[in-house]
């Protein structure tokens, strides 16, 4: 009589099934809570692949506009400083005017008028961090304005003297939503422009409107000179205002970006990201199960009938 194993080879092929079974399910449990990842891959992410790339483009898209978005929000607030500043000028002009016909005394008007156009020149002349033309619509690698005198606006018709593109810049705020955020050198500076143009040659001859002032002159500042003036303030004004209200719009679109983004990357983490918690559940009982399967097999290897004898 033979002792034999009391453990057949069907159930030992059966325990080293279950091994195998076990260790993969630890190698699954370890690589989840070492990435913090459901799968390293589209096979363990089963069918929600197709939810999951969706919802990763549609974040990836809105962090794209709010990127767009985030340099025309510094652009916009730019022109606000500047266009206010533009704005201030045209006022400066007109008050200027006001002064000199309400005291018939033009003493400093002219120099007013050749330190306004210096300053208004410089600003349309503005460029970006990039060396880019603010002013200059499509045309940004050249200066918009080139006039470089105040004396010389009368030498041709004052559009001659903004060479600016004609398109005005935009941003992609969102799918097929478009925001304008350039502004135009010709649309804020022509009117000052020519107010100031206007001035200079009533100063005919000159020096004429450097001291007291007669009726007469008094008359065509107010006249003529002041309209000017004030028409350009009141654009300016307004431009300043609509840019104003462009960067609103703007944050309100970074607001709707970050919203979205934020929405669809929880969907991308619902779907690829473990719960850390579960995840050392699972990672502590496959390990103990995988134990488990390895003492059983070890046992059912060394046991034969003479354990079960009775001893002599």
């Amino acid at each position: 009589m033979s002792v034999d194993r009391v453990a057949s080879n069907s159930s030992a092929q059966y325990m080293l099934t279950q091994i195998m079974r076990a260790n993969d399910a630890l190698d699954v449990s370890q690589a989840q809570v070492a990435s913090g990842k459901v799968a390293t891959d589209y096979a363990g992410i089963g069918d929600k692949t197709a939810a999951l790339e969706a919802a990763r483009s549609a974040a990836d898209r809105a962090k794209a506009y709010q990127a767009n978005t985030n340099l025309a929000l510094t652009q916009t607030d730019l022109q606000d400083t500047q266009l206010t500043g533009l704005a201030g000028l045209a006022t400066q002009l007109q008050k200027a005017l006001q002064s000199a016909a309400g005291n018939s005394d033009g003493t400093n008007l002219i120099e007013t008028a050749k330190s306004i156009f210096e300053q208004a020149s410089s600003i349309l002349n503005a460029t970006d961090a990039n060396g880019n033309y603010i002013y200059g619509g499509q045309k940004s690698n050249t200066p918009p304005f080139t006039c470089t005198d105040i004396s010389n606006l009368n030498s041709q018709p004052i559009a001659n003297f903004f060479v600016n593109g004609k398109i005005a810049k935009t941003v992609l705020v969102g799918d097929n939503q478009t925001q304008q955020i350039g502004v135009l050198a010709s649309d804020i500076g022509t009117d000052l422009m020519s107010a100031l143009n206007t001035l200079y040659q009533l100063d005919t001859p000159p020096g004429s409107l450097s001291a007291g002032l007669t009726s007469a002159q008094v008359n065509t500042l107010t006249s003529v000179a002041l309209p000017a003036a004030t028409q350009a303030a009141t654009k300016l004004t307004a431009a300043a205002a609509a840019n104003g209200n462009a960067y609103k719009s703007i944050q309100q679109a970074i607001t709707n970006q970050t919203a979205v983004s934020n929405l669809y990357d929880g969907f991308v983490s619902d779907i690829e990201d473990v719960d850390m918690a579960q995840a050392i559940t699972k990672l502590n009982s496959n390990q103990t199960a995988l134990q488990a399967a390895l003492q059983v097999t070890s046992r059912l290897g060394q046991l034969t009938l003479l354990n079960f004898l009775p001893a002599q």
